[in-house]
């Protein structure tokens, strides 16, 4: 935890994984339960034209990442925040108190892309990146690997249960500051 994560009142935590692991409703559930602002990343980028434009190989914006922190960083100071994106290699290690990467076996994953419409590049380029645990891999690198926890996301019943986790994280939280 950074000396500005310990001023805050409640943690940041940063819920990533590959497109299709669940973060979207993960945060959703969590937020509800907590009280805690769900930051869409995804939304955010559309809603405030945080792009560079539009990616029609991979069928998505290409995320200006200056933008992006520059429209985030008084959000995050206070703490309070869920910030759900399938990168992480960009935000400053100091928002965040907590890093969650959820993780989906490939037949799942494979499914609920497919069913998304993924095809093509697109679908084969997020298999590859759960296969090789990319973004696991991207946590570890660029936030101090204490904060990071990797939560399997397959079932409802893994949701359920990553939200009781981050739930206690959070209720923890509230008891050491």
């Amino acid at each position: 935890m950074t000396d500005e994560g310990r001023k805050r009142a409640t943690p940041n935590i940063l819920v990533t994984g590959t497109p299709g692991t669940g973060k979207t409703s993960t945060c959703s559930l969590l937020a509800s339960a907590t009280g805690l602002r769900h930051i869409n990343v995804g939304e955010l980028v559309k809603e405030k034209s945080l792009h560079d434009g539009w990616d029609a190989e991979l069928d998505c914006y290409v995320v200006n990442d200056d933008l992006l922190c520059d429209e985030m960083e008084d959000m995050m100071r206070d703490g309070g925040n869920l910030v759900d994106y399938h990168n992480c290699d960009f935000f400053p290690e100091r928002w965040f108190d907590y890093v969650v990467v959820l993780q989906t076996d490939n037949s799942v994953l494979y499914d609920r892309l497919t069913n998304r419409g993924y095809m093509g590049r697109k679908l084969q380029n997020n298999m590859e990146c759960e296969i090789f645990q990319v973004l696991l891999e991207d946590a570890h690198e660029f936030y101090n690997v204490d904060i990071v926890r990797a939560l399997p996301s397959n079932t409802i019943e893994d949701m359920s249960n990553n939200v009781e986790i981050l739930s206690g994280l959070i209720r923890a939280w509230g008891n050491n500051t």
